[in-house]
């Protein structure tokens, strides 16, 4: 894999508003979902997917530029170190027990040590030493790795408001470039997360796999505004509905319900539809719709309104702005 900075296009001392501003925009330049017919962009989306998980994750980060994980977020094993070719520091020596079969009568023999010590000192010791520590009885290798369970995975789901009020399900592409039908239950709140479990990275040594953690994001509406658990619409009426009340249907997440406007109502003035906002979940209860009114005039221009007005203005003029002054 490669660097997980050159894949974010971003330096080593960035900040992680910058690290997160760059994987956002390459996220979404290389989305699936808008590169339907580009197979190179569903592998470029899983690395970058993947670099943000080290360099967007602060522990992960630390560890890898330590040199402590890999860019694939593995442990970097380094083997054993310090052993030199003879007798200096961290070095061995080669030695004849006596017994004959070799020169001078003795046979060889090899002394490990460490530091400054001299053979056959306090820090040497007969390699099979060394051996009996790694293995024990029948060769069994002793502090073998151990299963470990894989890495979380983070992924988004953003769903319409209709699927918040009711529930439903929605697409969401892991960072490896799968892609799995998510439950999402009604009411659930923006931001909200939902933990699938055994959809993470693999886990090593035959480990139980991580989970993927999806995160809830409520797409715009065309009408309403989404305000903690209740909603919010502004509503067109017409000068005569304002002036004279009336009955005028609303749109809801349930359907159009007529809501009574008293006479006599300004731009502005709210009107609240208890229980029309987001269902109950999870210990909330339910939220309300809050009905803004509008003033609106016709689409087209009339002589006879502007009569009307001019008759109006002359007849029985007012000056709504009279407070500010």
């Amino acid at each position: 894999m490669r660097d997980p900075y050159d894949v974010l296009g971003v330096a080593k001392s960035a900040s992680p508003a910058e690290i997160k501003k760059a994987y956002r925009q390459l996220a979404k330049k290389f989305h699936p979902d808008r590169n339907k017919d580009d197979a190179k962009a569903k592998e470029r989306f899983s690395e970058i997917n993947s670099a943000y998980e080290i360099v967007g994750d602060e522990t992960k980060k630390a560890q890898f530029d330590k040199g402590e994980i890999g860019p694939d977020g593995k442990p970097r094993y380094t083997g054993f170190e310090g052993f030199g070719a003879q007798g200096g520091p961290g070095g061995f020596t080669r030695g004849w027990r006596t017994g004959g079969g070799a020169p001078g009568g003795g046979e060889p023999h090899y002394e490990f040590h460490f530091g400054n010590e001299a053979p056959g000192g306090r820090g040497s010791f007969d390699p099979s030493d060394l051996f009996a520590d790694l293995f024990g009885a029948g060769g069994r290798r002793r502090g073998a790795a151990q299963p470990t369970r894989g890495d979380d995975v983070a992924a988004a789901a953003t769903v319409p408001l209709e699927t918040v009020a009711h529930g439903g399900s929605a697409r969401v592409i892991l960072p490896s470039g799968r892609t799995l039908e998510v439950k999402i239950p009604a009411g659930v709140d923006d931001g909200q997360q939902i933990r699938l479990r055994g959809q993470g990275q693999p886990g090593a040594m035959g480990g139980e796999p991580g989970d993927a953690i999806v995160t809830v994001k409520v797409a715009p509406h065309p009408y309403f505004k989404l305000d903690g658990r209740d909603l919010r619409l502004e509503l067109p009426v017409t000068v005569y509905e304002a002036a004279l009340g009336g009955r005028v249907e609303t749109p809801t997440l349930d359907g159009r319900v007529e809501l009574t406007i008293p006479p006599h109502s300004n731009s502005g003035r709210m009107l609240r539809l208890r229980g029309k906002g987001l269902p109950p979940s999870e210990g909330k209860i339910a939220g309300d719709l809050y009905v803004s009114l509008k003033i609106m005039l016709p689409d087209t221009a009339s002589s006879d309104l502007d009569a009307r007005m001019r008759e109006w203005r002359d007849a029985q003029p007012y000056d709504p702005r009279a407070k500010m002054s």
